[in-house]
């Protein structure tokens, strides 16, 4: 049939079925048809017609209907609509739909309509190899004793095959050994499995055996499963203890310690458990010095001294020696013992301090002598022949003198206390004995100070960074040196070297002698004095004394203490006041005037901005913050009024900032008065100009022919010098108008600039430089460490 055809299908109605089992229960069926298929029949596979073997009209076929009617509760057969096939609906499984082992016969009534009719349909599964045998579990284990005789049987799991016979289990295997076979009894249950041991176990041969049970059907190919068994042996006490010798010999040396342990007893039982531990004791005919002498660990089997051995008393002794198991009943296994006493050099020489000198000066010279000692030895010939020397590396040796075993301590090289201020001398006399013993004895020297070291200043030149107007009288700063000799040679005082040309430099300054506190005895002004130098010393108390210089430079800090000065606009009486006139038909942005200031102070303290205090109306008139520069705002018209008051307030950078303002009178006139107004002040100026005409050409050729030469000396320096090409110091260039401080120079691989107003913009700033000092970055260079 083919598989892919749809194949008609139909169920029978609940009426129809009713009444087809109503009308024909109890009465024989009118016909029985039985078929065969293998189990492993596919779906959908032809099993019979069922139309033909019932003998039905073929022509009728289209006008009648089948449905099949079985016991299971999903059927496995159908009939075909159109030709009244009987086909297999759904896979078959013979074991899941018999459960048995006989045969397995499928009951089916074949209900036909027009007219109603039923038939009766028995289908026998025959039975495949689709199912190998197995057992209830994987793994199965016996503990047998080794003295169980041969013949015992054990009885194995026995697996299981679903499959009917000639597919059910046929028989057992077991892999081949010399022990163990396997025997098969049959009952109604099936075959049996039975294990039978053929032949003695031996566990201290093996402890341990593993075989594998197989169990094989009849199919054609026969399928197979294991089981995995497991024998433990089980010991019994048919092994006594045995020594690896009969006899043992050894050799200990006199005076051993006590507790030592001088050999171990080795027996080993073939036994496990009990019946395989093993127990030592000492046997009982032994004279009672060896008990006295020598103990022995029933456990462990160590044989340990607990008495005094003495080669002079006895040179050897005999240890008869039992080992027993703990079995029942136990086994025993004996040895012996020979313990020889090896003669030892027992007596270690000594050392005798006869004189001792306990301190000595730093400044000894070579062979002074600090000690003797001398040397003794109890023993005689080469066991008391002594070799001493100094172990320790030290500027010590010893030298011997004319009496033998005497020698003296003396000084190998000179002594520094600063590096080691004592010595421990460690002595060592050996005698020639085998083995050699030692004898060791410390000499504690200590070394005593001169004053040899100076006074050490860590650091040198110093540079010190001090904010101006300090408290006059305040410590600004301390030296300090260290000695590293002891008590008056390390006592260090200090003094400032007043040279001739500091002196006045030194009045306002005051050390203390004791710990290098310097005090200023008068307040700095940075305006005044930004930097000086001096030369402190430090002297230390020895004999003769000794001393070391340090160079001090000091550098003072600005701080911001001075207000700004309005240089531009100043009357007559030196007030901060200014009028001017500007024609009211100006432009916007058309520059009014521009108010200059300056401050004494530098770096930010000295930065100036430019802010409007007061006008009279905001939208006329603007100020530049930096430059100061006034300019209008837009073009005047008539309503503005004639005169404008401005108040300029001008105020630095500092931390707490001071200020200063100026007052501008702007007055708007007419363009011709304001023309006429310049015309008076021309002609005023004409014979001025006249004068000062033959001044300018003299100053203006002047100039120009120095321009010149410093033009030709510039050229033959930058010729001539090294790849160097920043000055120590440098020209501010960017001036504005406004007066400021400005002294650039350079230390080590970076710039330094002192900066009034404006600072350029990525500068940095110095640490510890109170905002007076800007690094400029020189890009020649790397940068490094900058130290004034």
């Amino acid at each position: 049939m083919d598989n892919n055809a749809k194949i008609p299908r139909r169920k029978c109605s609940s009426f129809a079925l009713y009444l087809a089992l109503l009308l024909f229960s109890g009465q024989d069926a009118s016909a029985q048809i039985r078929y065969s298929i293998p189990e492993e029949v596919k779906e959908e596979s032809v099993v019979g017609n069922v139309a033909k073997d019932l003998g039905l009209d073929i022509t009728s076929l289209l006008d009648r209907r089948y449905c099949v009617v079985s016991g299971s509760k999903d059927p496995i057969f159908e009939v075909n609509q159109n030709n009244g096939a009987l086909y297999v609906s759904s896979h078959i499984d013979r074991e899941e739909l018999c459960q048995g082992s006989g045969a397995c016969l499928v009951e089916l009534k074949i209900l036909v309509e027009n007219p109603l009719e039923i038939h009766y349909v028995v289908v026998e599964i025959t039975d495949v190899n689709d199912h190998s045998p197995t057992f209830s579990e994987k793994e199965q284990t016996f503990e047998i004793a080794e003295q169980t005789l041969p013949g015992k049987r054990f009885q194995l799991h026995n697996a299981r095959d679903p499959d009917f016979g000639i597919n059910s289990i046929r028989t057992y295997t077991l892999t081949p050994n010399e022990y163990f076979e396997i025997n098969i009894r049959q009952s109604d249950a099936g075959k049996i499995p039975f294990l039978v041991l053929k032949k003695s176990l031996d566990r201290e041969q093996k402890n341990k055996h593993t075989l594998l049970v197989t169990a094989v059907d009849g199919g054609k190919p026969p399928r197979s499963g294991t089981l995995n068994v497991s024998i433990v042996v089980l010991d019994s006490n048919d092994n006594r203890p045995i020594f690896t010798q009969d006899n043992y010999q050894l050799s200990i040396k006199e005076n051993i310690p006590f507790g030592t342990s001088v050999f171990r007893m080795n027996a080993t039982d073939l036994d496990e458990n009990t019946n395989g531990e093993v127990e030592y004791k000492l046997g009982k005919t032994l004279s009672r010095t060896v008990y006295d002498i020598f103990e022995l660990d029933k456990l462990t089997g160590d044989i340990i001294v607990k008495g005094q051995v003495d080669y002079e008393e006895n040179d050897v002794y005999e240890l008869d020696i039992e080992a027993s198991d703990k079995g029942t009943p136990p086994l025993t296994g004996e040895c012996r013992v020979t313990i020889k006493i090896i003669d030892v050099n027992d007596n270690p020489p000594e050392i005798e301090i006869t004189s001792l000198s306990k301190t000595v000066s730093e400044d000894s010279k070579p062979g002074t002598v600090i000690s003797l000692i001398s040397l003794a030895d109890k023993d005689s010939g080469v066991n008391g022949k002594i070799i001493s020397t100094i172990t320790n590396e030290v500027p010590f040796e010893l030298k011997p003198s004319y009496k033998e075993n005497t020698y003296s301590v003396v000084t190998m090289d000179s002594l520094d206390r600063e590096e080691d201020s004592s010595y421990e001398i460690t002595i060592k006399a050996t005698d020639c004995g085998e083995p050699p013993l030692s004898t060791y004895k410390t000499l504690s020297i200590e070394i005593s100070d001169v004053n040899d070291n100076s006074p050490h200043i860590s650091q040198s030149p110093l540079y010190v960074y001090l904010t101006e107007n300090n408290v006059a009288g305040k410590s600004i700063f301390s030296v300090s040196a260290t000695d590293n000799d002891l008590n008056d040679n390390a006592a260090v005082s200090y003094h400032i070297v007043r040279e001739r040309n500091e002196i006045d430099i030194m009045s306002f300054l005051n050390i203390n002698s004791d710990n290098g506190q310097i005090s200023a005895l008068k307040s700095f002004d940075f305006e005044t004095l930004k930097t000086f130098q001096f030369h402190v010393v430090a002297t230390d108390s020895g004999t003769p004394s000794m001393s070391s210089n340090v160079t001090v430079n000091v550098f003072i800090l600005d701080q911001n203490d001075n207000a700004p000065v309005i240089l531009y606009p100043v009357s007559s009486n030196g007030s901060a006041e200014g009028v001017e006139e500007i024609p009211r038909n100006v432009n916007a942005g058309h520059l009014v005037t521009k108010v200059r200031a300056y401050d004494a102070d530098i770096g930010y303290n000295g930065w100036l901005l430019f802010s409007l205090q007061e006008v009279t109306d905001h939208s006329l008139f603007g100020l530049d913050r930096y430059t100061g520069q006034i300019r209008t705002h837009r073009s005047f018209t008539e309503t503005d009024e004639a005169e404008h008051k401005l108040v300029i307030l001008v105020k630095d950078n500092g931390n707490v900032s001071l200020s200063a303002t100026a007052t501008v009178i702007v007055k708007l006139v007419e363009p011709k008065e304001a023309f006429a107004a310049s015309d008076v002040k021309s002609a005023a100026k004409v014979d001025e100009d006249d004068n000062v005409t033959l001044y300018l050409m003299i100053t203006l050729g002047s100039v120009s022919l120095l321009f010149l030469i410093s033009i030709i000396v510039l050229i033959a320096m930058q010729c001539s010098k090294s790849t160097d090409y920043t000055s120590k110091y440098l020209q501010e260039t960017n001036y504005d108008g406004t007066l400021c401080h400005s002294i650039q120079y350079r230390s080590g691989e970076k710039r330094y600039m002192l900066v009034g107003p404006r600072m350029s913009i990525g500068s940095t700033i110095v640490p510890g430089s109170h905002a007076n000092t800007v690094v400029l970055p020189d890009r020649r260079r790397p940068s490094g460490e900058v130290r004034l």
